[in-house]
């Protein structure tokens, strides 16, 4: 079951009833639907953290602590958009033999993020999602160059602006689209991200090095990695619904 259990949702949806003001806390390593999720202002989800977890949560909402996390997966709004239980896979097949189970991977690559954007799904919540107590803004991204010849490599840099008035920090990420490709692959892929503290209303630039292997791909028939001569695109947002810029360049 993909749902919260011990009728948590209830609880929730009626406190929200007679207040709205209500902030959820989420102690969980994993996603679950929230059916609630229109009618609360704010949700923090505080992991396990341990026999310190009463005072970091009370330093972030007290508001002495800036939260500054992304999630580190997909939240899917329902169990079906995972691959593996929308087409059926889990959890396998058992062996007469014994308490041994089958199970067949269809989803090949696409998992998390790579198949919701295959088939075009809304989750709840985009694979690294995260709010602050500030805005940022992510500007305008530039290239070293427009091609990438055999070895070489290039940078792509983009500003990013604290728009809040409080100090924090952004997570901003890479994410590379291979246009012109003879193998199925991933809308977008995440290929590097750097967080960055900034002051109120400061600005520094974030650099990435994009190489030939952040490129490639395992070609099945030669057991190898490879790249493909053609265009790609370099994305760069806070999660990977969130794209701010993009650019375009050339592999030789």
């Amino acid at each position: 079951d993909y749902a919260l259990p011990y009728g948590q949702d209830e609880v929730i949806s009626a406190l929200t009833a007679v207040n709205r003001n209500v902030i959820v806390l989420c102690l969980s390593g994993n996603p679950f639907p929230m059916p609630w999720v229109r009618k609360v202002p704010a949700i923090l989800q505080g992991w396990f953290l341990g026999s310190e977890a009463g005072h970091s949560i009370a330093d972030v909402l007290s508001g002495d602590v800036n939260p500054s996390g992304h999630l580190p997966y997909t939240w899917y709004a329902s169990l079906d958009q995972c691959g593996a239980h929308a087409l059926g896979t889990y959890p396998g097949i058992k062996r007469a033999s014994g308490n041994v189970w089958d199970e067949e991977y269809k989803e090949d690559i696409f998992v998390g993020y790579r198949y919701v954007d295959k088939h075009r799904l809304t989750p709840l919540f985009p694979f690294g999602h995260g709010l602050s107590y500030t805005q940022f803004k992510i500007g305008k991204a530039s290239l070293s160059s427009s091609s990438m010849n055999e070895g070489g490599s290039i940078t792509v840099s983009v500003p990013v602006t604290n728009t809040g008035k409080r100090e924090g920090a952004e997570v901003v990420q890479l994410y590379i689209t291979d246009k012109q490709c003879s193998v199925a692959r991933p809308v977008r892929e995440l290929k590097g991200f750097s967080k960055v503290h900034l002051k109120a209303g400061e600005t520094k630039s974030v650099t990435f090095t994009i190489t030939r292997e952040s490129l490639s791909f395992f070609d099945e028939a030669s057991h190898s990695w490879k790249v493909e001569p053609g265009a790609f695109e370099a994305s760069i947002g806070n999660s990977s619904r969130n794209i701010s810029t993009t650019v375009t360049f050339k592999v030789e």
